[in-house]
């Protein structure tokens, strides 16, 4: 099956070697006539006008992929619209706070972003797969899941606890019984304003959850600046919980005084799940959230547990970049997976068209990033160049290999093979966190940008052959295949079950990375 058929704005069209047009048309021209048209392409404005359809290429996707750019730009835009507040809050702190209180409050919060997401990511998926079937049960079954991941909170948050706060680390100021208690709170309230989201995705008005991402952002960046002054050892703790802890009231205000009735209307008569549908679904989500959480939130946890508070901030504001680039490829593969459960049959087209697509907008921005990691650092203060710089280039550079692996879990997920989805991210997941941990005692903070590239080459290369069977199977399958499973009705009612299935994962899986970006 020919991809390009479908992709009329294909880069290779706009950037095909000079000359070749003419001969594909049948055009032998004279030697003189092919340099002065190759002159003519290389004026500026010939450069102009191939780099704008370029541009018109990638930003307005038409024919067959349409839907998948559509959805992986939606996704991105979304990446880096919460990644520019993110870093403009932490730029912020940079400049008006010392670098061991930066350092301070980016443990905190990765620790509160890990210890919170054990629980809300993975029930994030549950609410978005079980809310628009559970009619008027749908209350009970947002309760049982804030009670669920409150109690988690609260619990991982007394473990963490008794494991961290040794003298001259960034853990160091949570010893004390009233600094645990805050903390634990602080980490409760973070479970909620986290699965709260997946509520009202299940209800169909995600709208506001894009609504309260934007306005948490912007309130958090409106307090950094006037506490600096007021209370300079804390103010980062405050700006960043009290948006959260105001948000909570108000937006379940929403969720059970306004949509939930009219939710309950609208789904009266669906047949609620049952707990064995809820169980086996979470058997399989869990998995899949924990290793996201290993790989996203866990590595700054460990890197802040054995490196002073000030050298933390330098790796954390690496990291926050370097992780907001990584996004870009999830993204692509978020979607990938979505048109794959939908159009199972042209799944290795789609593959193909969104590699292709993504490395086409990863390669300049990985590059870009590694060639001004120490400009871009160096608006946080120098030492944040000095020393964080070289931990943002091998990031940059760790998204290239990442990308492969990324695009084949889109892939299985499509395809429902979520015991290969597992293995992969489980592997993964040891590598990066085995590698982080050895290096970063080694080598300090510059070890885990190592650990972190070293994985992803490594797992780019063990999964290039099951990758290459993905985008080839079109090319290596008969064409009866998909008619012969058509006429079995049988057949026919085993994929209708696994592309719903499919298309549940993905759906999941978009949610749980959707609230790890924040």
């Amino acid at each position: 099956m020919n991809d390009r058929q479908s992709d009329p704005a294909d880069v290779r069209t706009i950037l095909r070697p000079d000359g070749q047009e003419d001969q594909r048309r049948g055009g032998d021209g004279p030697s003189d006539d092919r340099a002065e048209l190759a002159s003519r392409r290389r004026t500026p404005a010939a450069v102009l006008t191939r780099a704008g359809q370029f541009v018109r290429s990638v930003s307005r996707p038409t024919g067959d992929h349409a839907p998948l750019m559509r959805n992986a730009y939606a996704l991105m835009a979304n990446t880096v619209v919460t990644g520019m507040l993110g870093l403009a809050y932490w730029l912020l702190a940079a400049r008006h706070y010392a670098p061991a209180d930066v350092g301070r409050a980016s443990a905190a919060y990765s620790a509160m972003n890990l210890l919170a997401g054990i629980t809300a990511l993975s029930l994030i998926g549950a609410m978005a797969r079980f809310i628009p079937q559970s009619g008027g049960r749908t209350g009970r079954l947002i309760g049982l899941g804030y009670a669920a991941s409150v109690v988690t909170a609260i619990v991982g948050s007394a473990i963490f606890l008794l494991f961290t706060g040794r003298p001259g680390t960034s853990y160091s100021e949570l010893n004390g019984v009233r600094a645990g208690v805050i903390f634990t709170v602080c980490v409760a309230i973070w479970a909620l304003f986290t699965l709260q989201d997946g509520a009202l995705i299940g209800l169909r008005n995600a709208r506001w959850v894009t609504l309260e991402n934007a306005l948490f952002g912007v309130a958090k960046i409106a307090l950094l600046l006037p506490l600096a002054t007021l209370i300079p050892h804390t103010g980062l703790y405050v700006a960043w919980m009290v948006p959260a802890a105001l948000a909570v009231p108000l937006v379940n205000i929403l969720i059970f005084r306004k949509l939930l009735p009219a939710h309950a209307r609208r789904a009266g008569q669906q047949r609620p799940p049952s707990r064995n549908q809820v169980g086996r679904f979470l058997a399989g989500d869990v998995t899949g959230a924990l290793m996201l959480l290993a790989t996203v939130s866990l590595v700054p946890v460990l890197v802040a547990m054995f490196v002073a508070p000030g050298v933390n901030a330098y790796f954390y504001m690496a990291w926050t970049i370097g992780t907001t680039v990584d996004l870009l490829a999830a993204n692509m593969a978020l979607s990938l997976t979505v048109e794959g459960a939908f159009d199972p049959v042209r799944l290795a087209v789609h593959a193909r068209a969104a590699l292709r697509r993504i490395l086409l907008i990863l390669v300049p921005v990985a590059a870009a990033t590694a060639l001004l990691a120490p400009w871009i650092l160096g608006l946080f203060g120098p030492d944040y160049a000095r020393y964080g710089a070289p931990v943002l280039v091998l990031l940059a550079c760790a998204t290239l290999p990442r990308t492969l692996t990324e695009i084949y879990l889109g892939a299985l997920r499509a395809q429902s093979r979520t015991s290969l989805v597992a293995l992969v991210q489980g592997v993964r997941a040891v590598l990066v966190l085995g590698l982080t941990l050895a290096l970063t005692n080694a080598m300090g903070i510059l070890g885990a940008g190592v650990g972190v590239l070293a994985s992803q080459l490594i797992m780019a290369v063990a999964v290039t052959p099951g990758l290459l069977r993905v985008l080839t199977a079109d090319r290596r399958a008969p064409a009866a295949e998909p008619q012969a499973a058509a006429e079995s009705p049988a057949a026919a009612d085993a994929q209708a079950a696994t592309d719903a299935q499919a298309a549940a994962d993905a759906q999941a899986a978009v949610e749980e990375t959707w609230s790890a970006e924040r």
